[in-house]
């Protein structure tokens, strides 16, 4: 029997995996509708494992799967297995990359073919196995091909703003954030497209010409 925190806002939904896991002899300690209850629910109850999906109260985008993230980082080798409908690229690699890729898993919920499978896939994450669907893994590979596409969208302003020239101090005001700010926003560029911060090159000049290849 494992005993498990759910984190879904469908209730229906919801109701309807609680009485699934149920079925097949295992505790569902708390079911929970936003990521702050997931939180909260994980401190309460210290359960096996942490099934959520990524969409969440209050700006359903991904606070499911931030929440998921967060902790595993608290909890290392904390069980999460995410059913979601769709692929969250932005935190998918960080999870998936946690406590070395073990006891995690990421299901989409359309291709999950038949309830003996998902509960078996639950069980292999609480083991300390991984379960990636697919297309989750086909998504991500190609996500990775593109070293511009790890950038956030906030990312992609300042290195559009340096393409046409404009020092940080010309790019913090035209977002209106200070030069530390955009300091540390193009430190971060630099990482994801893989630029050596201690690289002799004119790393500002490559990572330009990388947006403007694009």
């Amino acid at each position: 029997m494992l005993r498990i925190v759910l984190a879904e806002d469908s209730v229906l939904l919801r109701e309807g995996l609680v009485g699934l896991l149920e079925r097949f002899g295992h505790q569902v300690v708390a079911g929970v509708g936003s990521a702050e209850e997931l939180t909260a629910a994980v401190a309460e109850h210290g359960p096996d494992i942490v099934v959520t999906d990524v969409r969440m109260p209050p700006g359903f985008s991904d606070e499911g799967l931030r929440a998921a993230v967060a902790l595993r980082e608290a909890r290392p080798g904390l069980p999460v297995l995410v059913l979601s409908q769709y692929v969250q690229r932005a935190y998918a690699e960080e999870l998936l990359d946690s406590c070395d890729g073990t006891g995690v898993g990421y299901l989409l919920k359309e291709r999950v073919g038949k309830v003996e499978e998902f509960v078996d896939a639950l069980r292999r994450v609480a083991e300390g196995g991984t379960v990636v669907d697919p297309e989750v893994v086909r998504q991500l590979l190609r996500h990775r091909r593109d070293p511009l596409s790890r950038l956030t969208a906030r990312e992609q302003e300042v290195l559009a703003l340096m393409a046409e020239g404009r020092s940080n101090a010309s790019v913090a005001e035209a977002l209106t954030v200070s030069e530390g700010t955009v300091s540390k926003h193009f430190g971060s560029i630099l990482t994801k497209l893989d630029l050596s911060l201690t690289d002799a090159t004119n790393r500002r000049v490559l990572a330009v010409l990388a947006y403007l290849r694009k």
